[in-house]
């Protein structure tokens, strides 16, 4: 298949990459070009904007940092919706809230074309495997029509309902992860003076019923960050958590629902990032926190 690819952050360009390793077709557009170099290195075209890319591909997939940057890229005189695409099908796979999806499906059914929104759980490394977690909203033609690219980046594909029920269940998904990584860093503050060794004292964490399931992946990087040491490539930083925290308090407003412990949360996230820890991996939250005195 020819597949189109709007947007070449970290998950973006493994998403890429790993479809041009299962053969398809591709071509690749990004805001910044110089992200797209080592794509088309790997045999991917670079389109020169949006338009191009959707005139080019059957399949378009867009992973975007927000509700801006999707306007952006979806509308205007170069825009993915600029041309001619009836009958292509549009995958977005943004982490935005649910009325985003709503309202750029409208806009993509205008045109003549499909919409499936689907989010996905995972970083860079299953996203190079193929081993994400996807969840997606569309009806159920299209969502069978964007299932045979997606099975190929997912291990577990779950049709969730329509158009936004893919965003609602990606923000339901990252809550709590959100949630925990602040957790363990208060936990590991309450075990510092002990002494003890980083990686002796997450093993055991790992090893309760207090232990999330991401410490069997994410464990040894705090124990690096925790003594110094370099934790590895960042898969999904700080200020990324912040935005998605954003979005859950909002959607929970938008739905009368209280979200006490997200906000509580997001607080601590913008004393982090205030503090330069923007850039850093989300779970380098726990370590900043680990190691914050009360003032």
């Amino acid at each position: 298949m020819h597949i189109g690819i709007a947007g070449l952050g970290r998950m973006g360009a493994a998403i890429a990459a790993r479809l041009i390793e299962v053969g398809h077709t591709l071509t690749v557009w990004n805001r910044s070009p110089d992200k797209a170099q080592p794509l088309a290195q790997a045999g991917a075209t670079v389109a020169k904007n949006p338009a191009e890319l959707a005139g080019r591909a059957e399949t378009v997939i867009t992973i975007l940092t927000d509700a801006a940057a999707i306007d952006a890229v979806y509308g205007g005189t170069s825009g993915l919706l600029a041309g001619e695409v009836a009958s292509k099908l549009f995958i977005e796979m943004s982490t935005v809230r649910p009325q985003t999806e709503v309202e750029l499906a409208a806009k993509v059914r205008q045109k003549g074309a499909a919409l499936v929104d689907c989010p996905v759980g995972g970083t860079i490394g299953p996203a190079r495997q193929g081993k994400l977690i996807g969840v997606m909203g569309g009806e159920a033609a299209d969502a069978a029509r964007a299932r045979p690219v997606l099975e190929q980046l997912c291990r577990r594909l779950e049709h969730v309902g329509p158009v936004g029920a893919g965003a609602t269940m990606k923000l339901a998904i990252n809550l709590p992860l959100m949630i925990y990584w602040q957790a363990l860093g208060e936990a590991l503050a309450m075990c510092r003076d002990l002494g003890l060794d980083p990686a002796r004292v997450l093993d055991l964490l790992a090893d309760t019923s207090g232990g999330a399931n991401v410490l069997k992946v994410r464990g040894p990087a705090i124990s690096a960050m925790l003594k110094g040491d370099d934790p590895g490539p960042t898969t999904f930083d700080i200020d990324s958590g912040r935005k998605d925290l954003r979005a859950m308090i909002a959607e929970g407003r938008s739905r009368g629902i209280d979200l006490p412990l997200c906000e509580r949360t997001l607080d601590c996230f913008e004393q982090a990032s205030r503090d330069g820890w923007g850039p850093r991996d989300g779970s380098a939250q726990s370590v900043y926190w680990s190691g914050r005195r009360k003032t």
